[in-house]
C-alpha cells in the first residue's frame, strides 16, 4: 500500500533538487498521481475500453514509462483474444521492481515481462497497442519524433497508440487560466502552496510539455493518419492514433 505524498511538506527543506523517480517517489507515487492528475482514474477506466478493441490475436502490448504498471494492469484485465503478452518498460529500477511485485500479485492470465530500459533504444514488434502515459514529457523533445516514429514502424496495421500527456497552450489567456484551475485542483486534494511550488521547481528542468498541436503534427508526420482526442481535464489530455 502506497504511502501519503509528503515529499516536500517540510517547510525546512533546503531548495529541491531536480525530480527523479526515486525509491521516495516511488513509496508515495500512486498517492501523488492522483492527487496530481485530474483525470488520471478517468485514463485508467478508458484503457480497458480502448484494448478490447485494438489488441489482436497473437500480438504484443506495450506500455512505456509503465511506472507502477497500472496501465499494463488495466490492460491486461481487459484482454480477451489469445497470443498476447504485454511488455512494460521503464527505467527507473525502483519502479520496476515494485510493478513487478504489482504484477505478480494481480491473477490475470496475460503475461506481462516487466524490463527495465530506455524507451528510446527499445525494438518494439508486432505491436497492436502502445501505452504512453506521461512518458514522453521527460523525454529529450530532440529525440520525441524518432520515437513516435519507432512506435509507428512497430504496430502492425489498425494498431493504436495511446498518448496521455500534461499539455501547455501557446495561447497565454488559456494557459493561466488552466494553470489556476489545476493549483485549486492540488489544493483541494490536500496539497499546500510549499508543497505545490516546490514540486514544481523539481518539475520544471525535467518536464517539457508539448502543445497539442505539436503532438497532432508530430503524430501526422510519423506516418499517422487517424489521430483523436479522446480525453482532457485541465492541462492534461489523451489521445489515440491509430495506423492504418
Amino acid at each position: 500500500m502506497s504511502s501519503r505524498d509528503q515529499l516536500y511538506a517540510d517547510p525546512a527543506q533546503s531548495a529541491p533538487d531536480a525530480f527523479a523517480f526515486n525509491e521516495a517517489v516511488v513509496r508515495v507515487f500512486p498517492d501523488m498521481i492522483s492527487r496530481s492528475v485530474p483525470g488520471y482514474d478517468l485514463l485508467l477506466s478508458l484503457i480497458p475500453l480502448i484494448a478490447r478493441r485494438a489488441v489482436q490475436p497473437h500480438t504484443q502490448v506495450y506500455d512505456l514509462g509503465c511506472s507502477l504498471a497500472a496501465a499494463t494492469l488495466a490492460a491486461r484485465r481487459a484482454i480477451q483474444v489469445e497470443g498476447v503478452q504485454i511488455i512494460a518498460v521503464d527505467q527507473s529500477a525502483a519502479m520496476v521492481q515494485r510493478a513487478r511485485d504489482k504484477v505478480a500479485e494481480d491473477n490475470s492470465a496475460i503475461p506481462v515481462e516487466v524490463i527495465e530500459g530506455n524507451v528510446c533504444e527499445l525494438d518494439l514488434t508486432n505491436a497492436s497497442l502502445v501505452i504512453m502515459a506521461f512518458t514522453l514529457q521527460f523525454i529529450d523533445p530532440a529525440k520525441r519524433e524518432a520515437l513516435m516514429r519507432r512506435i509507428h514502424h512497430g504496430l502492425v496495421p489498425g494498431g493504436v497508440l495511446l498518448l496521455a500527456e500534461k499539455m501547455r497552450h501557446e495561447d497565454e489567456t488559456t494557459q493561466t487560466w488552466l494553470d489556476s484551475h489545476h493549483l485549486d485542483f492540488k489544493r483541494s486534494q490536500g496539497y499546500s502552496d510549499l508543497e505545490i511550488a516546490r514540486k514544481r521547481q523539481a518539475l520544471e528542468t525535467v518536464l517539457r510539455a508539448d502543445t497539442p498541436a505539436q503532438h497532432h503534427t508530430r503524430l501526422t508526420a510519423v506516418g499517422f493518419n487517424t489521430v483523436i482526442d479522446v480525453m482532457q481535464a485541465l492541462n492534461f489530455a489523451a489521445m489515440v492514433a491509430v495506423k492504418d
